[in-house]
């Protein structure tokens, strides 16, 4: 196709509104134009193929023969496209909200309040992905991230959701009755790391423990690592605001604190997105708003 030949798109559109209507009137008014905007356009596409495509001798006017023939090809034309994008925006609609998130932040915070969310938007179907990878966000995939950090993260929009420093906790029965150690000392302990993580072996390296847990170190998902923990099973590095509830209820023991402008954040792609998705994002963020 010679693109370079093709009349510009509004001419088009205009001569396939009058065709269909047979008035510039009308034609104005289906495409919330002036009547004089659509006249313009229709001799602008008239000069541009050098043809007559309207027959203005009489009261109205009418197609010619040229005309009749562009318009059959337009009416094609115009109504795939129409058929295309009603079939695109039906599957996006239907599509579910994808959502990757950690296996942590899922247990801890966002399935207590699914009930809620499902209540207030019972159209709108979400998949969660817990994973602690760093997935791709694009069209058709994965719409909206919930990720730990500092919010930097090149050639994507981030919103600050819930700020939480890491905190360094086991449970009492782990700990003896004790209720301070040194990381040296910790590092005699068992350790849990979410999978995909290494906060544990990272943090005791920043404390000059460079070999790591000596009892052991055992990766796995995040809801079974704070499972694992309140049953006293190993220590552990995470996000405050997962244990808080614990720490309170004496559950667990909270030994070190590592202030931070670091938190979980509502992250996705520099693209228009889909209502669907516009409703999850503001709904978590009212709900964080709440806390």
């Amino acid at each position: 196709m010679d693109w370079m030949k093709m009349p510009p798109l509004a001419s088009l559109k205009a001569f396939h509104a009058f065709a269909e209507t047979g008035n510039v009137v009308q034609a104005g008014a289906l495409l919330n134009v002036s009547h004089a905007a659509i006249s313009q356009q229709l001799r602008a596409l008239e000069k541009h193929l050098g043809a007559a495509l309207l027959d203005r001798s009489g009261k109205s006017m009418t197609l010619t023969a040229d005309g009749e023939k562009l318009a059959r090809a337009l009416h094609l034309g115009f109504g795939a496209i129409s058929d295309a994008v009603a079939d695109l925006l039906h599957i996006t609609q239907d599509r579910p909200v994808h959502v990757s998130l950690t296996p942590s932040f899922a247990a801890s915070w966002l399935m207590p309040r699914l009930p809620a969310f499902q209540s207030e938007y019972p159209d709108v179907p979400l998949a969660l992905d817990p994973t602690p990878a760093l997935v791709s966000l694009r069209p058709g995939g994965v719409d909206v991230a919930i990720r730990y950090g500092e919010g930097d993260w090149p050639g994507l929009n981030s919103e600050l959701l819930l700020q939480s420093p890491m905190v360094i906790v086991a449970a009492p029965a782990l700990l003896k009755g004790r209720t301070s150690m040194t990381p040296d000392e910790l590092s005699q302990l068992p350790w849990f790391e979410e999978l995909g993580t290494t906060e544990a072996t990272t943090w005791l390296a920043q404390q000059g423990v460079e070999h790591g847990p000596r009892a052991g170190r055992i990766a796995l998902p995040g809801n079974l690592m704070l499972e694992a923990l309140r049953a006293g099973q190993g220590v552990t590095v995470t996000a405050r605001h997962f244990v808080e509830a614990d720490i309170k209820a004496g559950r667990v023991v909270e030994l070190f604190h590592e202030p931070s402008r670091r938190g979980y954040h509502i992250v996705t792609a520099d693209a228009p997105i889909r209502p669907a998705v516009k409703a999850f994002v503001g709904w978590i963020r009212r709900q964080a708003s709440q806390m």
